[in-house]
């Protein structure tokens, strides 16, 4: 039985920057939700100097990209330094998280949809 709302299901082609809402996720962490449709969503998560992404998995396969900033990402046990222009995979139930070093965005793309973003 499918219990997702009309506004779930739908997919959003087109989603200006201004009129994507900031979503506090964490101290010193802030994500928004950008274009997605079932198989597919972009998000850019803003942290400030010191802010951590705890580790974590989910069943999503995530790529990031630092649009800014530098973090030191963790990506099942191996540590990289991430700065403007950078990206990663994340495969599927890996266990990840980050370091922000230096105040800074990653943009995150998630396929599926990440659902649990919509609520």
């Amino acid at each position: 039985m499918n219990t997702a709302t009309p506004a779930e299901t739908t997919p959003h082609a087109f989603v200006p920057d201004a009129q994507a809402p900031w979503e506090a996720t964490a101290p010193g962490v802030r994500r928004k939700v950008l274009a997605h449709g079932p198989d597919l969503m972009l998000t850019r998560v803003a942290f400030e100097t010191g802010a951590v992404g705890a580790v974590h998995n989910h069943p999503h396969a995530q790529l990031s990209y630092a649009e800014s900033g530098v973090f030191e990402y963790t990506i099942a046990g191996e540590t990289q330094t991430l700065r403007a222009g950078d990206s990663c995979y994340v495969p599927p139930l890996a266990w990840h998280g980050v370091q922000c070093r230096e105040a800074g965005v990653l943009v995150d793309a998630f396929t599926p949809r990440r659902d649990d973003f919509l609520a």
